[in-house]
C-alpha cells in the first residue's frame, strides 16, 4: 500500500482514490457534467471550483469539477491551454446497461451531435452493443447482454 507523504497531500482519507479525469479544451466542462449527470441515475455534481479574474483560465470556467455518475467519481477541467491532443476512443467509458430500453436511450442521446463508432447491434461478444463518441469528444461503449 502506498503511504501518503506529508508534503501537501491530503490525509483526510487513508484510501488511495482513483478517478477518471476529463480535460475539456472548449470551455464546455460544466455543460458536459450537466449533460452526463442528467443521463444517469444516482448522479450529481459534487463540486465546482472556477477560474477567477487572475486566470490563467477564462473567468468562470471550470478549474476543477467533481461529479458522480451512478456513484462513480469523475473529475474534469476546462484547460486554459489548448493542447495538440484531445480525447481518444482508445480510452472509453464502458456502461453495462440493464435492459434494451436503457441502452437505446443512452445510445441515442450520447450519439446526438456525436459520432457512431460501432452501431447499436448484436455482436459475437454482446447481445446488444454500441460505441459512440459524444458531442464533447468522450468515447462510450454501451453493452447489454
Amino acid at each position: 500500500m502506498l503511504a501518503l507523504a506529508t508534503s501537501g497531500c491530503s490525509e483526510k482519507d487513508n484510501n488511495q482514490q482513483i478517478a477518471p479525469f476529463l480535460t475539456f479544451q472548449k470551455n464546455d466542462a460544466e455543460q458536459a457534467m450537466n449533460f452526463y449527470v442528467g443521463l444517469f441515475e444516482n448522479s450529481r455534481i459534487v463540486e465546482i471550483d472556477r477560474w477567477g479574474k487572475e486566470g490563467p483560465g477564462r473567468e468562470g470556467t471550470v478549474m476543477q469539477g467533481v461529479f458522480e455518475l451512478n456513484g462513480q467519481r469523475f473529475m474534469c477541467s476546462d484547460s486554459p491551454a489548448v493542447h495538440d491532443w484531445d480525447f481518444t476512443p482508445a480510452v472509453s467509458l464502458y456502461v453495462e446497461c440493464r435492459n434494451d430500453e436503457e441502452i437505446e436511450k443512452l445510445f441515442s442521446t450520447l450519439s446526438e451531435n456525436g459520432t457512431v463508432a460501432m452501431p447499436l447491434d448484436q455482436y459475437d461478444f454482446s447481445r446488444r452493443f454500441g460505441w459512440v463518441i459524444d458531442r464533447f469528444g468522450v468515447s462510450w461503449q454501451l453493452s447489454c447482454n
